[in-house]
């Protein structure tokens, strides 16, 4: 019987033990793991700015794709049934006596088609295909807005959450000290100040550890949402702030990649989206159209008359006004210089001048956050390699002051201090690294370049060269 109830229990202790295990892998299952990389494909999938974006888009392309439309014949197809008054009738010499309701009754049907041409529209069709360009550069800004945000954030939360995990660690080193305290005045070794200092500074941390870790959670929901995620997605971040370095020169950054800036591109497109409407209003003005007008109207008459077996005979057709022309008009008015051709025309004129000068400005901007980006840059490169030797004093020192806190050599206060100094090195080297990682995603914004796909492609054109010299 004992032997029964001991199966009985192990069974019972091996299916909780399951379930547990069930349970903990879909708990488990309900966390998002998100490389640096993953995330941007996510956004870039996800995020409801691209989603707009793909929307405007693809009005661009399909008023691109379809420009040509404007050279469509307008055609049109009408049908009117018309009922005669008695006294129209007699006024076209039918006498009361011999109307019939046939006589009453007309069917008119028409046929119309219009088509006209002018050289302006040529240029409207090219507009079309421009702004299309266009639309696919703002695409391409957005992509990398989304990229370089996410990145920056990335980052950020990685920097939030090595801040916390310092905490942390401090947190759990106040309440060793405290149980330590706690010992030694147990055993007199130690006297009750000491074990009410221990105390109190871990009480004061506790707080402040709980606050850092709110706020961290709360910045990672926002990061689950601004890419894409519903709210309240557990996501936790697989990276170190490690950056890329790379040879900053500003003289070489901007012979080499100072064009390929995306404002600078749009900019350019719309110059010449903007002379293409000048020109296609001097065509309105200078060039005579063309039209070409065709007409069928055909009528239908006594259609209600009976004939054998009193079904309708049919009627007669007549044509009333078809018809074909061909016109060359050429608007006069818009040849006054006071006419509002030649004002949108000086207009249009006046806005590629201003586009020129917000060129002249962009370039110059352009120059400002390149240098800026690059001096942030060799900056930050040489604060790292400081703080990285620092971090291994401020190491040494925190563990000689722990050592001779432990022998009662050195107050708490000191050792709290040297912690400290450590926990500010660890995370002084953590934000130059991502000040310098910021600063290099502002670079690439700025030269619409990935430095990472360029030294990529320079070790592969390299090799080739390689293998074509052996």
């Amino acid at each position: 019987m004992k032997v029964m109830i001991k199966k009985f229990v192990l069974q019972v202790l091996a299916f909780s033990l399951l379930e547990t295990m069930i349970f903990a892998e879909e708990e488990k299952s309900n966390v998002v793991n998100l490389t640096v990389d993953q995330a941007v494909e996510f956004a870039l999938k996800n995020s409801n700015s691209m989603k707009s974006a793909d929307i405007d888009l693809a009005m661009k392309e399909r008023a691109g794709k379809y420009g040509w439309n404007v050279l469509l014949p307008s055609v049109n197809a009408t049908a009117t049934m018309n009922r005669s008054s008695s006294d129209s009738l007699e006024s076209k010499g039918v006498p009361a006596s011999m109307q019939t309701e046939s006589l009453h009754w007309t069917g008119i049907v028409g046929v119309s088609a219009s088509w006209s041409f002018s050289f302006a529209y040529i240029e409207q069709i090219r507009i079309a295909k421009k702004n299309y360009e266009v639309g696919q550069l703002s695409f391409e800004k957005s992509q990398r807005e989304i990229k370089v945000n996410v990145q920056k954030l990335f980052y950020g939360l990685l920097l939030q959450q090595e801040n916390l995990r310092l905490q942390k660690t401090s947190l759990e080193n106040s309440r060793q000290r405290y149980i330590q305290a706690e010992t030694n005045y147990k055993n007199g070794a130690v006297p009750e100040i000491r074990l009410l200092q221990a105390q109190v500074a871990y009480q004061n941390m506790k707080p402040t550890v709980s606050k850092l870790e709110k706020e961290f959670m709360a910045s990672i929901d926002t990061f689950a949402f601004l890419i894409g995620y519903p709210v309240g997605t557990e996501i936790q971040l697989s990276g170190s702030i490690n950056p890329e370095y790379i040879e900053a020169d500003y003289d070489k950054l901007m012979n080499l990649y100072s064009s390929c800036n995306l404002d600078l591109q749009n900019l350019d497109k719309n110059i010449e989206i903007a002379k293409m409407g000048l020109t296609a209003a001097n065509l309105g003005a200078y060039v005579p159209s063309l039209a070409l007008n065709y007409s069928y109207t055909p009528m239908l008459t006594n259609f209600l008359d009976a004939d054998k077996g009193g079904y309708p005979s049919g009627g007669d057709w007549k044509d009333l006004n078809g018809s074909f022309s061909l016109t060359l008009a050429w608007n006069l008015t818009n040849l006054l210089p006071f006419s509002a051709n030649r004002q949108q025309a000086a207009d249009t004129k006046a806005t590629i001048q201003k586009l020129e000068v917000n060129r002249n400005m962009l370039l110059e901007n352009q120059k400002i956050n390149v240098r800026k980006a690059v001096n942030t840059l060799v900056d930050a490169r040489e604060q790292i390699d400081v703080m990285s030797r620092n971090i291994g004093l401020a190491q040494r020192s925190y563990e000689m002051t722990a050592r001779s806190y432990r022998n009662g050599t050195t107050e708490l206060l000191d050792l709290r201090d040297a912690e400290d100094q450590l926990n500010k090195a660890k995370l002084g080297l953590a934000n130059q690294k991502f000040n310098y990682i910021s600063a290099l995603l502002d670079l690439e914004t700025e030269l619409n370049v990935e430095f990472k796909k360029v030294s990529d492609e320079a070790e592969t054109v390299e090799t080739v060269n390689e293998n074509k010299g052996e």
